[in-house]
């Protein structure tokens, strides 16, 4: 059977999610199977998801993938580079997949690749560095070291997707993957847009109380409206601000989160003790030389305990999130060729190495505080990581 992955987020899915699997099985054929591995109840941009990581998954089989894996919270809650990274050591892991599919402005493979060559070679690196010594921010200083390693090719590094992109790219190299890289063309301005649906839109309508469903597949529009009658989201930092101030006001030792580094901890420690809001902090502790977006993903690592040593070392399972019979078939064939253990029931983490333990007892505990500040009291309930399992919705079991 032929399989492509996609690394995802789908906070929430929409229509241009839909988009991207349909062009992407027009590309591959129809009768390609899609495996997505997606951020769980944390995401990249540091925040918490809207919606929870089961029903997103969810979302995403009943609008057209047939397996969604888990990006546990250390890699989604990482750069651009970790992200990607991760994403693709899962898929490459899991023994099933022959592509790997995902959206750029550039639309061109090969122009791509040469991008991600370049950019990791030693003179893009040196004049890297170069600028990072002299104050500027790492995005500026690699966009001078594409501007001279690359020249006019180097307006790639200026579009988000592109920049994603890349960075799977690079991975893949990294890792001699076995993935072949599919692309489809993205035409929205963000990283969450494409043909001018956006997630960050959807988002603020919910934040708004309006509905999006317009923008969503029918199916995936169900399971928020679902979600939302039981009281589960949707999610919004602003509702967990004092619960986030008081765990960081607990933290002892800033120097252990990933990207605490180059006095940014202390910086943290100065001003987590006296500031009364979430964003009022962030403020005092950003500097012109970091994006708020890695501020953010710093302050989520305080509170969930997650250490650089959680995420600079590969992902030590593959957690099942939601499949369908195609999937079930996929993820039989992966027991045998996967070079990570499969995570289909909660329990069975017990039998696995002591990193994948901890870092499974680490995500739990991550669950445990994002499903605070679901709406409905009732719904808060403690230990729901052990308790849920894959969303199979043909109504199979897993054996």
């Amino acid at each position: 059977m032929k399989a492509v992955g996609i690394i995802s987020e789908y906070n929430p899915f929409h229509l241009g999610h839909a988009g991207h699997f349909e062009k992407t099985r027009q590309a591959l054929g129809s009768d390609c199977a899609i495996v997505c591995v997606m951020s769980g109840n944390f995401v990249q941009r540091g925040d918490f998801a809207v919606f929870n990581k089961h029903a997103r998954a969810k979302m995403a089989v009943l609008s057209g993938a047939d397996l969604v894996l888990e990006l546990p919270s250390p890699y989604a809650l990482s750069s651009a580079e970790g992200f990607a990274a991760a994403g693709v050591y899962i898929l490459d892991s899991l023994g099933v997949c022959d592509f790997i599919s995902f959206g750029s402005e550039s639309g061109d493979i090969e122009t791509l690749r040469h991008a991600a060559e370049m950019i990791v070679s030693p003179d893009a690196e040196s004049i890297t560095r170069e600028w990072l010594g002299k104050g500027f921010p790492y995005a500026a200083a690699r966009q001078k070291a594409a501007d001279a390693v690359l020249g006019a090719r180097a307006e790639l590094f200026k579009s988000p997707n592109n920049l994603l992109a890349i960075e799977y790219l690079k991975a893949i190299a990294a890792f001699g993957s076995r993935l072949s890289p599919v692309t489809v063309t993205r035409t929205g301005g963000a990283h969450d847009a494409d043909s001018g649906y956006s997630a960050s839109a959807l988002r603020k309508m919910l934040l708004l109380s309006d509905e999006p469903w317009f923008l969503m597949p029918d199916a995936a529009a169900q399971v928020c409206i679902g979600e939302m009658k039981a009281g589960c989201g949707p999610v919004f930092m602003k509702s967990g601000e004092q619960a986030i101030l008081a765990r960081l006001r607990a933290v002892t030792d800033f120097s252990r989160a990933p990207g605490a580094s180059e006095g940014l901890d202390r910086r943290f420690m100065k001003y987590c003790a006296s500031e009364p809001a979430v964003a009022s902090l962030l403020r005092k502790v950003k500097t012109k030389r970091y994006a708020l977006s890695r501020l953010r993903r710093m302050l989520l690592c305080y509170c969930l305990g997650i250490t650089a040593e959680d995420a600079g070392r590969p992902p030590p399972y593959i957690r099942v999130l939601a499949l369908n019979s195609t999937g079930m078939g996929l993820l039989k064939s992966a027991r045998d060729k996967s070079r990570l253990p499969i995570i289909t029931k909660p329990a069975s983490v017990r039998r696995l190495d002591t990193r994948a333990v901890e870092l499974f007892y680490k995500e739990a505990a991550a669950t445990d505080f994002y499903t605070l500040l679901y709406p409905e009291e009732n719904a808060r309930t403690g230990g729901q990581e052990w308790r849920i399992h894959p969303a199979v919705i043909d109504g199979m079991e897993i054996s």
